[in-house]
């Protein structure tokens, strides 16, 4: 994930808010002064050894006890960074830290943590055609719920090899892709009738659709459901996103299992970028329900936040809500991508320390640490922030672990079985079709694992980081 964001949708229902900004206009360097005091202050990488340029010492001021200060060598300092964001970025640790982002327009991560976003509502993969190293084609993996792409029909597993007629490259897939409206041209994959991936073909077929971005609204629940496999009732849960909003309707979700007197819960997270740890304790306490009042997990925050230092434990109820629905199992089955990140690792990391976890499906992304927005305000907090801006920095603040303090890897979490989607094999989401659901089952019955076929076509996939959420990775400490 790129360390500097720019977003580009303006929200005209807060416009109001800055009706007098040119009448409160502030200077750069005031900006760059709220982003250096902000990153000492609650940065979780301050130390000398990785960002010296934000300690304690660096100037003899402190980002909060001194947070109007203004000393000659740092005013100097600030000077020498022609932008905020160019300050942000020499600021950050590289070595440990792809998820930490400055905003230029902090109302779009609000309205994102609440769920909404600028979308069509399609997830997709892109890979490289097989035998060529810059042509690339997509495969759709998911279709959000009443959202544009849904209405129009659109559905997981088919395949595109062009937007606006211009055939998709290594190197225009982000200018095409990234547009507010486009036009996908839909194509049919061919395998000559061989098991060799180089004569493959990826065709156009004649087939279009055009879309259009909205603001959008997705209820992360995205699939709640009871199967029954040789007698026995699997819930499967298809939960996208740890969204605080949508908190009353996931325990509904699990309501729903209970009443169905599920045994077995396939959790699936495999589109999951993570989200709220609250949320995360309160799923864990969903799946569970015999652990209330014990650790489920632990935050560490830097030097000058130690007092900070907190655990988020199991509990039996939503706060101001109602009664936490439980299943009170031992064993949950858990589907990930190398797209499940921070909570959706959280919930595997924690919960392995008190139940079986069976991880399938790829390794998670690795990313472990907590995030939170800050603002330009006297205490950073969303109370009496500076109206001559609207930029905002979501930094690393906290490091993650489970009772046992033990942390996510940094290469992510192994699958005990490994299954990574290829486009022609994706099947449909909630039926044995899906291969990675099918690899639940059998885990679950006792089955035939030669029914499975994990073996499948080896296409190179394309790194498409640039088109995600751009708040996909990111684990908001609440």
């Amino acid at each position: 994930m790129k360390k500097l964001l720019l977003l580009c949708v303006v929200l005209t229902t807060f416009m109001s808010c800055f009706e007098d900004m040119d009448d409160n206009a502030i200077s750069s360097t005031d900006v760059k002064d709220f982003v250096w005091k902000g990153m000492n202050a609650y940065y979780l990488y301050n130390g000398p050894d990785q960002s010296p340029n934000l300690t304690n010492d660096r100037f003899g001021i402190n980002g909060i006890q001194n947070r109007y200060e203004k000393p000659e060598e740092y005013s100097e300092f600030l000077d020498g960074f022609d932008t905020p964001e160019a300050l942000f970025n020499a600021l950050t640790f590289d070595d440990l830290d792809e998820f930490s982002v400055i905003v230029p327009n902090y109302f779009d991560v609000l309205n994102a943590q609440q769920g909404t976003i600028l979308s069509n509502g399609l997830e997709f993969r892109l890979y490289f055609v097989p035998g060529s190293t810059t042509e690339v084609f997509g495969a759709i993996t998911l279709v959000l719920n009443n959202s544009v792409a849904d209405n129009l029909g659109l559905t997981r597993g088919q395949l595109f090899r062009a937007v606006d007629g211009v055939n998709l490259t290594n190197n225009n897939f982000n200018e095409l892709l990234s547009q507010n409206t486009y036009t996908l041209n839909f194509a049919d994959y061919g395998t000559n009738g061989t098991s060799e991936v180089d004569d493959d073909t990826v065709t156009l077929n004649g087939n279009s659709t055009s879309l259009t971005k909205e603001n959008y609204t997705e209820n992360p629940v995205h699939i709640v459901e009871t199967l029954s496999f040789d007698g026995i009732n699997v819930g499967y849960l298809m939960y996208n996103g740890f969204v605080r909003n949508f908190d009353n309707q996931l325990n509904d979700a699990f309501g729903q299992l209970q009443a169905n007197g599920v045994q077995e819960l396939i959790l699936d997270l495999r589109y999951n970028g993570g989200g709220s740890i609250q949320t995360a304790a309160y799923l864990a306490s969903m799946i569970t329900g015999q652990f209330n009042g014990e650790v489920f997990s632990k935050l560490f925050f830097n030097n000058n936040q130690e007092s900070s230092n907190r655990d988020y434990e199991f509990t039996s109820g939503i706060i101001n809500g109602p009664a936490i629905n439980s299943l009170n199992l031992n064993k949950v089955y858990v589907l990930t991508s190398d797209r499940s990140a921070s909570a959706s690792e959280l919930i595997i990391n924690s919960l392995s320390s008190y139940i079986d976890v069976i991880h399938i499906g790829d390794f998670t992304a690795g990313k472990t640490q907590a995030n939170r927005l800050f603002f330009d305000s006297a205490n950073f907090e969303g109370n009496d922030v500076n109206v001559g801006h609207t930029y905002g920095i979501i930094p690393l603040i906290a490091n993650s672990t489970n009772v046992n303090d033990e942390l996510v890897p940094t290469n992510g979490l192994e699958p005990d079985i490994t299954l990574t989607e290829m486009p022609g094999n994706l099947g449909t989401l909630g039926t044995s079709s899906d291969p990675l659901l099918a690899a639940a089952i059998v885990e679950i019955t006792d089955s035939d694992r030669t029914s499975l076929n994990p073996n499948l076509r080896g296409i190179e996939e394309l790194d498409s980081s640039r088109l995600r959420s751009f708040i996909d990775g990111l684990m908001f400490e609440d």
